[in-house]
C-alpha cells in the first residue's frame, strides 16, 4: 500500500523537475546567442574579434572586411582575421 502512495508523489517530483530543466534550457539558449551589437546590427562596437587573439589587443575592424552571422554584422581589420572568423565562427557560440 505505501509503495502506491509513492507513485503520485514521484510524479509530481518528475513534471517539476522537466519544468525546470526546460525552463533552464531555454534560459541558457538565449545566453548564448545575446551578444553585444548595437541598434544597426553591428557586433562588438566593430573591433576585429579575431585581433583579440592573434595580436592581443583591441584592433578596430573596417567595413570592407565586413562579415554577416548571428543576426550581426563584424568587422575585421583584414581579409584573413574575417576567413578564420567565418571558418572558426561555431566554435565560440
Amino acid at each position: 500500500m505505501c509503495r502506491n502512495s509513492l507513485k503520485p508523489f514521484r510524479l509530481f517530483i518528475l513534471i517539476i523537475f522537466l519544468i525546470f530543466t526546460l525552463t533552464s534550457l531555454g534560459w541558457a539558449e538565449n545566453a548564448v546567442k545575446a551578444l553585444d551589437k548595437d541598434s544597426f546590427g553591428l557586433a562588438i562596437k566593430g573591433y576585429d574579434s579575431v585581433a583579440y587573439f592573434t595580436e592581443g589587443k583591441a584592433v578596430k575592424g573596417d567595413e570592407k572586411y565586413a562579415f554577416s552571422w548571428n543576426e550581426a554584422v563584424w568587422y575585421f581589420s583584414n581579409a584573413e582575421h574575417r576567413e578564420l572568423f567565418a571558418a572558426n565562427r561555431n566554435l565560440f557560440w
